[in-house]
């Protein structure tokens, strides 16, 4: 049982600030709009089911990338958010459990001559990748031979991408299924330089408001509330993390 004072930590506000992402396709993490404005996806699907069990009014905060909504966690002004885990985050936000693992690679435009992930780490090469966030990270650590552009949204990269102004964009396997169609002649690399889970934050120094964050992704996937939330998105086949 969640306490008045339990609830005061997680949500000091009265409300529960729920921070999800948004880009022009869905993917497992990201939401989308649809064409009356609304926010549609997986983590709005999770948090309002969070909001729901614990009977606190919800307030959706929408941001252009994960990197921004891990700065609004960090400083409080964001109760709860999902984000893939990396250790840089876990500095500056606490984490629960994953609801599902994703993994990272590139993409490359129409008429690129790249073939492999390896083929990305070389001299004049130029990434993309979005802003602050765990997936740049990583591919500056595993192509340093090439240079990476950081990007404030899934919107613009896929712009960039359709003008062929990089030599490849990294994001998401699930990530890309959705952008691929909007990208005639277009390649997904197979394989991944970086795997890592979709996990609950809270700020940190808040270890009451961390119990039941994780307690509820916890439930959340074995009431069956994570596979409808894929399935509802278009995601039959993800797989949902396991129980911790």
């Amino acid at each position: 049982m969640t306490s008045p004072e339990d609830l005061k930590q997680l949500a000091p506000t009265g409300t529960l600030r729920g921070g999800i992402v948004t880009a022009p396709a869905a993917s497992a993490f990201f939401a989308i709009r649809d064409g009356g404005g609304e926010v549609k996806g997986v983590t709005v699907d999770l948090i309002r089911g969070f909001a729901a069990a614990l009977k606190l009014p919800l307030a959706l905060q929408v941001y252009d990338n994960s990197g921004q909504v891990t700065d609004a966690v960090a400083k409080g002004d964001c109760d709860l958010a999902f984000m893939p885990r990396d250790a840089e985050r876990a500095k500056r936000v606490d984490f629960g459990p994953a609801y599902y693992f994703i993994e990272s690679t590139y993409l490359v435009p129409s008429g690129s001559i790249i073939k492999s992930i390896e083929e990305v780490n070389q001299p004049g090469r130029r990434i993309v990748a979005i802003s602050n966030t765990t997936t740049a990270r990583s591919a500056r650590r595993t192509a340093p031979n090439a240079s990476v552009e950081e990007v404030p949204s899934v919107d613009r990269m896929t712009e960039m991408a359709r003008q062929g102004q990089g030599d490849a964009f990294a994001l998401s396997h699930d990530s890309f299924a959705g952008l691929l169609p909007k990208l005639p002649g277009a390649r997904v690399l197979p394989g991944s330089f970086q795997q890592t889970g979709i996990s609950v934050a809270v700020p940190k120094g808040r270890p009451v408001a961390l119990r039941i964050a994780s307690e509820l992704v916890e439930v959340a996937k074995t009431s069956g509330l994570v596979r409808r939330a894929l399935d509802a998105a278009g995601f039959p086949e993800a797989v949902v993390a396991p129980s911790v």
